[in-house]
């Protein structure tokens, strides 16, 4: 199924892992970010909710 890669096997893998971490960072850094806005804005809403009435 994996193509030989010789030589280059390490390099190769090496670089698919590296990618795979990379893009896992990038979508739990967003995850995470976008839970981090919501609660913000939950607060901001709670706090003018407060003030108007």
């Amino acid at each position: 199924m994996m193509p030989d890669l010789g030589k280059y096997a390490v390099a190769v893998l090496g670089s698919y892992v590296a990618t795979a971490v990379l893009i896992a960072a990038l979508v739990g850094l967003t995850l995470w970010q976008s839970a981090r806005m919501k609660r913000a804005l939950a607060e901001v809403e709670a706090r003018q909710g407060k003030s108007d009435g």
